[in-house]
């Protein structure tokens, strides 16, 4: 890594493991992928290793112990029937939906959202971001990195913001993951130049799905137990023990460190009890909604599981430890049937499980320590189309901010009449992640070496949206 007054010369001087070089990160990988399909760490499951490698040289700049949960709205909610109604406008703008008073006099939202409206004097609203790429994968990018996608928007040309995050904090927390996905990754929240330690820790299991909830990377192979990994680590302990001797430069030996705090997590209790959702009250589970809700017809046109349950698991991450939390609430593409869609489907869903993890936040005491990030890569069209629906649209849209130092019925910007542009006050998606490096202590000016061997800022331009703090 290289601060904004550091040098080439500076950087080349410290452990090649790590440098943030493309080119080092992808062969040290490459011989540490070899040596897990060799059968060693690999035969035990602790594929964690591969997310931790060049950590134990990164000194973390940031102190404070606070943790975010960004609920990731992909596919685009819409803002004008949700956070920013346009009752005033005509019917091909204004929708299907009226609107509603909240808690906080002057504010109204969708008549979708009564429990969000109730408690509008704990979140408030940015009503004025906006950015102009109307991809899904490229917008993506913007809102996660800071940064325009490059050729291929699905792939990181730059870190995300978990990854900046985990990268900062590196071994602050050596038996939680600092970077967690719920359940998988979306385009945007890779490590890139960082390299592959600082990719999030995905759950790969789905909360929302029926049964126990089991995270993948904790099973074992097959007829393997702790007390046998036990054993077969100490075997493969006095072998790296071998190895090491051989290996001048120390790689091998950084390497087995990386493993071994894999090991740390995997066997963790603390890790352990943050992602057993199974001990949360069955009541608990009912109020985010636990039973599969609304009918299978409007589930099927929303494209997603009832993902509140993912919301419930954040809540455990953060109050664990986990620094970073990303939720996929996917799929919010409402270009056909989309009133119907939110009508019996999404808001219904997501109001409900909202307003549960805001009273959970709050009777836990984490409000304080936790900043919650409701958005989605842009909004959706103020014309209705002729499907019922509203198609991409980032020139325009909302963003939902609760906890931290987020002060409650605030509403920050404003749209025009029709929810077209903004009026007032625009914001940007790197001001949304300058709000949140700022609630976690990152330092945001810091840079880093891309795969061309250039310093590039954590953030291209960006500050907190301070009107929240006031």
């Amino acid at each position: 890594m290289i601060s904004p007054e550091g040098s080439l010369e500076q950087v080349s001087m410290g452990n090649p493991d790590s440098l943030h070089v493309a080119g080092a990160t992808r062969s040290v990988a490459s011989d540490r992928r070899a040596f897990l399909r060799a059968g060693c760490l690999g035969a035990a499951g602790l594929s964690l290793a591969e997310l931790l490698r060049y950590e134990a040289q990164a000194a973390p700049t940031a102190s404070r112990e606070n943790s975010v949960i960004i609920l990731w709205m992909r596919g685009g909610p819409s803002h004008i029937d949700m956070w920013d109604p346009k009752p005033d406008a005509p019917e091909e703008i204004r929708g299907e939906f009226a609107t509603i008073p909240t808690s906080v006099p002057g504010v109204q939202l969708t008549d979708m959202l009564p429990l969000s409206a109730r408690i509008m004097d704990k979140w408030s609203i940015v009503r004025s971001l906006n950015h102009h790429d109307a991809g899904h994968s490229s917008g993506d990018q913007i809102c996660f990195t800071g940064y325009p996608s490059g050729p291929n928007p699905d792939e990181n040309v730059h870190p995300s913001c978990g990854s900046i995050v985990a990268e900062q904090f590196a071994l602050r927390r050596p038996d939680l993951p600092t970077y967690v996905m719920i359940p998988r990754m979306v385009p945007g929240t890779n490590a890139a130049y960082l390299g592959v330690s600082y990719k999030p820790f995905e759950t790969g299991a789905d909360p929302a799905a029926p049964g126990p909830f089991r995270v993948q990377n904790f099973g074992l192979a097959s007829g393997l137990t702790v007390d046998r990994i036990g054993g077969r680590r100490q075997l493969l302990t006095d072998l790296d023990r071998v190895r090491n001797e051989l290996d001048h430069h120390g790689q091998m030996q950084a390497l087995d460190a990386f493993g071994r705090q894999a090991w740390d997590i995997l066997s963790s209790p603390a890790a352990q009890r943050a992602f057993d959702l199974d001990s949360e009250p069955p009541a608990l589970r009912e109020q985010y909604g636990f039973m599969p809700a609304f009918d299978p017809g409007a589930s099927n046109r929303c494209g997603a599981p009832n993902w509140a349950q993912r919301m419930l698991l954040a809540r455990r991450l953060v109050e664990a430890g986990v620094r970073l939390v990303t939720v996929d609430l996917r799929w919010w593409d409402t270009h056909v049937l989309g009133f119907d869609s939110l009508r019996r489907g999404f808001l219904p869903r997501w109001d409900r499980a909202f307003y549960a993890l805001t009273n959970d936040l709050e009777s836990r005491g984490l409000l304080p320590s936790t900043l919650v990030v409701a958005w989605g890569e842009f909004g959706r069209t103020p014309r209705v189309n002729r499907d019922a629906g509203r198609d991409h649209y980032p020139n325009v849209f909302s963003a939902a901010l609760l906890g931290g130092r987020v002060k409650g019925g605030r509403v920050v910007g404003a749209s025009d009449s029709n929810g077209a542009f903004p009026k007032d006050n625009p914001k940007s998606p790197q001001d949304v992640l300058a709000t949140i490096y700022q609630h976690l202590g990152i330092d945001r000016h810091k840079s880093y070496l891309n795969s061309s061997g250039r310093p590039i800022s954590t953030l291209p331009y960006g500050s907190p949206i301070s009107e929240l703090f006031s």
